[in-house]
């Protein structure tokens, strides 16, 4: 056994689980592909500054979670804690919005790390599918990336998830609000940490999760009613068209999220049956993240996925997903002369689309057909001197327990023909 384990708050991935992981990857991600968002990926590491500024300096992600690196004593670097800052960075750096098609569509896969105190569905190391829309300012299209999300979750055959849906407004209605809401702040009893919050971002105090600070919130100004008759008439546009595809929602005043480039459509996913951490995925509209990191004007919109909490949640609904067999033919060669010739049948086979393994090491008839029942394949494929001789090869249906001598030439066909 290695002296060597994952690091805390870590997890491996390993058959015959990760195919449920790649599974949803792929169910999130095609909805996605169906509408013209090309794959992007980027670095596991940038800049701190590029989340600091985009992500917010007073954001737990960036004061608290974020792993940073020094490279040789000079510049800082930070695994990526999320993934909308990495792609507009990296969209901007190759000058994707200069096409002249906006808005840029880009989906993405990968790992992100935070250091939280690990907890069933918070990891330090993270999987999500993102979407990002970049460089358009349109109800339509935040409306096309919830019902995106919700198609997807849907194909998986998820049914107890629940969409929040909020408006953060915009720089014309939010100082305002701002204002109000500090003043309002200012006046409860709060910890140290929490009062600087209210003089840096005070619309963070409203997504504290404590529930001391959630009693002393009632009553606290809503953003609703501070939204300009712009965002307003925007945020309805957003409901409408959610109405009219058939995706329910609940409007939940308080929903900010944990990041500070948000601004008008905000909404989240959550399950209720992953318990605290009930939140699968989130997104919403941050119409000025590209001036923060040096960009141009370049209102966008795009959510994130989390991969893991979306497992958790086809578990707690006991949703088992139907995967295709690891492997649907096994090859038993009995022989060096079998060795040889049934290794060119699999290959034949795999070429033809067939997923199939071999008997390696040299084992015994009895070891290999247990080897071939316990990789789940529905037939087995032996052969023998004598089988050989003939030209033949047996295959044997490995839940019917039926065999039959079959041709060498016609393996192929026979498989294919037999798999319906």
């Amino acid at each position: 056994m290695s002296t060597f384990k994952a690091p805390k708050g870590t997890y491996d991935l390993i058959p015959p689980d990760s195919a449920v992981y790649l599974a949803v990857r792929e169910a999130i991600s095609s909805p996605l592909k169906r509408a013209g968002y090309g794959y992007i990926e980027t670095p596991g590491f940038e800049q701190v500054e590029l989340f600091s500024r985009g992500v917010g300096e007073s954001t737990d992600i960036v004061t608290k979670e974020m792993y940073t690196l020094t490279q040789r004593g000079k510049e800082q670097l930070a695994l990526r804690p999320e993934g909308t800052a990495s792609v507009l960075r990296a969209a901007l750096e190759a000058n994707l919005h200069k096409s002249g098609n906006l808005p840029v569509k880009l989906w993405y896969s990968g790992s992100y790390y935070r250091y939280e105190r690990p907890q069933a569905g918070r990891y330090r190391h993270f999987s999500q599918v993102g979407a990002e829309a970049i460089g358009a300012e349109d109800p339509a299209l935040d409306a096309e990336l919830i019902i995106l999300a919700v198609d997807a979750y849907k194909s998986l055959g998820l049914t107890n998830f629940r969409l929040l849906l909020n408006s953060l407004g915009d720089k014309e209605c939010r100082p305002a609000y701002r204002d109000a809401l500090q003043a309002f702040l200012r006046d409860l009893d709060l910890d140290e940490d929490t009062r600087r919050r209210v003089e840096i971002n005070p619309l963070r105090v409203l997504d504290d999760k404590r529930e001391d600070v959630q009693k002393q919130l009632a009553g606290a100004p809503m953003l609703r009613d501070h939204l300009c008759e712009a965002c307003k008439e925007y945020h309805e546009q957003v409901r409408e068209l959610l109405t009219a595809a058939g995706v329910a929602f609940q409007d939940d005043e308080k929903l900010v999220r944990g990041l500070d480039y948000y601004t008008r459509t905000t909404f989240e996913f959550v399950h209720d049956g992953l318990g605290s951490q009930s939140a699968v995925g989130g997104g919403g509209r941050y119409d000025g993240l590209s001036e923060m990191i040096g960009g141009p004007a370049l209102p966008s919109v795009g959510w994130a996925l989390g991969v893991d909490r979306t497992v958790l949640a086809l578990k707690a609904e006991g949703v088992e997903l139907e995967l295709p067999a690891p492997t649907q033919v096994f090859a038993v060669p009995l022989g060096e002369e079998a060795r040889r010739v049934l290794f060119g049948v699999v290959t034949e086979l795999r070429r033809a689309g067939v997923a199939t393994n071999f008997a390696f090491g040299g084992k015994g008839l009895k070891n290999a057909m247990k080897s071939a029942n316990r990789s789940g394949a529905r037939f087995a494929l032996v052969a023998g001197e004598r089988d050989l001789a003939e030209g033949m090869v047996q295959l044997k249906d490995l839940e019917s327990g039926e065999q039959k001598a079959v041709a060498l030439d016609t393996v192929v066909s026979e498989v294919l023909s037999a798999q319906g």
